[in-house]
């Protein structure tokens, strides 16, 4: 007899982007460029709104696990951080860089708590200019990734990319069963109320932290918040494969959309938050050397034709907007939103 059965996909490799809602693209991009020292990849628009930029931060290359992205709606209202979201995004640099990092912040007006120890690791918690917030997280074993040659920061300070998510959840349960059950993550470390997950080789950029909030408000999707996390998938194989594994299970899977620097399906875990699945390949090289990464507005072949009128109605970001020195955070302290 004929074996039917789905081949099974390759385990997840851990995280492929993040991606967030801001309001102001210049200011966006002189924060995460200027201050943080990442790498403008691509410059495009969102494809289900092309009247506004999407702009994706990385290394040199943009490999997955380096890839925070951005929809910056200048009109936005300002979210809020709650239950049912993904609330901080947290970077890997080097052990012994926070006190460095620290003076940094400071000095550019950053809004900042100060350094923590948890979990075996030091973490430094930050806000963007539109409230997002933010780690740096210092921690033991080394993280090989190369940072990008380009970036103002010091190559032994610098980020090598994503240490993990944090998704607040009124209950933990249902979420980590999705994790471990169908997504193959593993948990490894909990404390209090947090409880720590690995797939793939584990360690940083394939980690999921899940904060147990049962007395959280919902969180509300707007500016300064996280729209999705998207983990990462072999390729086009696999991402079949995967969908498979997913449907009928009442996650409202969608079908595979074409993102032109990856292939993604996207559904919603128990607790709210939204999920992709995006291919390594094709990258970000598709359609720029790695030495011009970011310095086009590439536009998908559909949008092309429109580019004359997609282009008029963009602001210039070439004119990265004037603030006084030391404006880089939002001036409000962390203890004023949840």
């Amino acid at each position: 007899m004929t074996d039917t059965a789905a081949p099974s996909p390759r385990p997840l490799a851990g995280i492929h982007h993040v991606t967030a809602i801001a309001t102001d693209p210049r200011t966006n991009l002189q924060f995460y460029t200027e201050v943080l020292g990442l790498r403008l990849v691509k410059k495009t628009v969102n494809f289900d709104d092309p009247g506004t930029y999407h702009l994706y931060f990385g290394d040199e290359r943009g490999r997955p696990g380096t890839i925070l992205t951005f929809f910056p709606w200048p009109l936005a209202r300002r979210g809020s951080r709650g239950a049912g979201q993904a609330t901080v995004t947290s970077f890997s640099v080097p052990q012994g860089s926070l006190g460095w990092w620290l003076d940094r912040l400071e000095k550019q007006g950053v809004v900042h708590e100060d350094p923590v120890e948890r979990l075996d690791e030091e973490a430094l918690v930050f806000l963007d200019p539109d409230g997002l917030k933010l780690e740096l997280v210092a921690h033991e074993g080394a993280d090989d990734r190369e940072p990008w040659g380009g970036s103002p920061i010091p190559a032994g300070r610098a980020v090598r990319g994503f240490h993990s998510v944090t998704l607040s959840e009124r209950g933990y349960e249902a979420t980590a069963r999705l994790l471990t059950e169908i997504l193959g993550f593993r948990k490894v470390a909990e404390a209090g109320h947090r409880f720590r997950f690995d797939t793939g080789p584990g360690g940083a950029g394939a980690r999921v932290d899940v904060l147990c909030t049962p007395d959280a408000p919902h969180g509300r999707v707007a500016a300064g918040t996280l729209h999705h996390v998207a983990f990462r998938v072999a390729d086009d194989e696999d991402q079949v494969a995967w969908r498979e594994r997913l449907a009928g299970r009442d996650l409202d899977v969608t079908p595979v959309l074409d993102r032109q620097y990856f292939h993604s399906v996207y559904f919603r875990e128990p607790g709210g938050v939204l999920f992709e699945l995006a291919t390594d390949p094709p990258g970000f090289t598709l359609d720029e050397t790695v030495e011009d990464l970011g310095t086009g507005l590439k536009l998908p072949p559909w949008l092309e034709p429109h580019r004359e009128r997609i282009s008029g109605a963009l602001p210039d970001l070439t004119a990265a907007r004037a603030r006084p020195s030391g404006s880089a955070g939002t001036g409000h302290r962390e203890g004023e939103r949840s």
